[in-house]
């Protein structure tokens, strides 16, 4: 939800320049890139990749904790450092869930589960670029007229709204994977990590 959102929010909110923000978008990529050379070295030691895509949710919680915390601080730094984090959480949630749903296909039926796991991706990413930029304009108007009260009115209320719900979101898949996460007495099956190299995203 934040895809559209982060960029703004330095402009807006932490009054950030244009080259300032547009560079948000490299620390970001940092921290998909460091996610990913993570995952892969886990996963090739045999590591649970749902518990990695756990990390990730849980990852993602902290860093936008940090987001939201930026604006009421005047923190630049601690916002960049949310939005890498994001990247990093984001990163090990994705490569967690494509390679558990990669392992659910059957012998041979591998680039189905992988066609069906980017239909999903794609489908939730879509939903929720447009939900993420109607509640922030649905609520930073509120937030402007007055209608949520004095203490609310600025720019980062909608943005805030935002952040706030995505916390809420990760906290629920969190809820959800916990069942599905791999006990140290089950069978570690080690994960190639050329899946990485021939599957990036």
């Amino acid at each position: 939800m934040q895809d559209i959102l982060l960029e703004p929010y330095g402009g807006e909110v932490l009054g950030l320049s244009v080259s300032a923000t547009t560079g948000l978008t490299a620390i970001f990529a940092l921290g998909m890139l460091g996610a990913f050379a993570f995952a892969s070295r886990q996963l090739s030691r045999g590591a649970d990749p749902v518990r990695l895509a756990a990390y990730g949710a849980l990852v993602g919680i902290f860093a936008f904790a940090a987001v939201i915390f930026a604006a009421p601080l005047g923190s630049a730094d601690l916002f960049r450092f949310g939005t890498f984090a994001i990247g990093l959480g984001g990163g090990l949630f994705a490569v967690g869930t494509l390679t558990a749903a990669m392992r659910l296909g059957e012998d041979g039926q591998a680039g189905l589960a992988l066609g069906a796991w980017g239909a999903v991706q794609a489908t939730a990413t879509g939903l929720a670029i447009a939900a993420g930029g109607a509640l922030r304009d649905t609520v930073g108007h509120l937030a402007a007229s007055g209608a949520l009260g004095e203490a609310l009115v600025g720019p980062a209320t909608g943005y805030g709204a935002v952040y706030h719900l995505e916390i809420a979101v990760l906290f629920a898949a969190l809820v959800i994977i916990g069942p599905l996460v791999r006990g140290p007495e089950d069978e570690v099956v080690r994960q190639p990590a050329f899946y990485l190299a021939e599957f990036p995203e």
